[in-house]
């Protein structure tokens, strides 16, 4: 696999400059470009387009969060935080990880490593992508094998942590996988799966009906639809439901 390209954004030289090591030390990965400045950094992450960031929360004028928002959406980010209450908020933007200050090299070499895995099933997806037009499957790696999922095969995600787990029609064994909710969500087309919740992800033909109180059911699963994604999913429904 190809070496990662990064950047930091931290406002603390200090910060900035032990990322920095780390990243030397790091085989795989490679520096562009650092800033102690968030407003500075945002032009040239958006012209550079690197694949990771590594971005402190808590900075002056424009905080990480907001700076994540802004940037390409095929750019990754691992969040650098001193207050772990951000980690939950971290992850409702495209964010692999977070690195809770001081940062030990060892959660930096793992928070590599999920990034570098990211990509490389991104990478396979978009390889099986271009042999075949209609992109009627996506990889997901589990025993470190890369096993081929049916896009129209799967039924709903469950998101757990750092993991996912894929229920399929076919299979009464559901495929467990290292990735992120986020990056699920960016392999499945947007067209026909739907992310409810913050750990459930459905696939929108495969709903059996809405339960009273917002409620999926798929099969004999319930799911739960979040207020933070009603809006969405209420949007969903008033274009193909006959009534509301």
């Amino acid at each position: 696999m190809r070496n990662l390209r990064c950047m930091i954004v931290d406002d603390e030289p200090l910060a900035v400059k032990m990322i920095e090591t780390f990243v030397t030390r790091t085989p795989g990965i490679e520096l562009i470009e650092s800033f102690t400045d968030p407003v500075m950094a945002l032009s040239k992450i958006r012209d550079a387009a690197p694949d990771l960031v590594f971005l402190d929360i808590q900075m002056p004028d424009l905080n990480g969060l907001d700076l994540s928002r802004m940037i390409p959406k095929e750019t990754r980010i691992i969040f650098t935080t001193a207050f772990a209450q951000y980690a939950l908020e971290g992850f409702e933007v495209n964010a692999l990880d977070y690195l809770l200050k001081p940062i030990r090299y060892q959660k930096f070499l793992e928070a590599v490593e999920k990034a570098q895995q990211w990509f490389s099933l991104k990478e396979a997806a978009s390889a099986a992508t271009n042999e075949k037009e209609d992109n009627d499957s996506i990889y997901v790696k589990t025993d470190k094998v890369l096993q081929k999922v049916m896009i129209a095969d799967i039924l709903y995600v469950v998101g757990m942590k750092d993991y996912v787990t894929i229920y399929t029609a076919s299979s009464k064994t559901p495929l467990v996988t290292h990735i992120t909710m986020k990056g699920i969500e960016d392999m499945l087309p947007s067209s026909a799966f739907m992310r409810v919740h913050r750990s459930y992800i459905v696939a929108l033909d495969k709903i059996d009906s809405i339960q009273p109180g917002m409620e999926i059911l798929i099969g004999r699963t319930i799911i739960p639809v979040s207020d933070s994604y009603k809006d969405a999913f209420n949007e969903y429904l008033r274009k193909k439901a006959l009534s509301l």
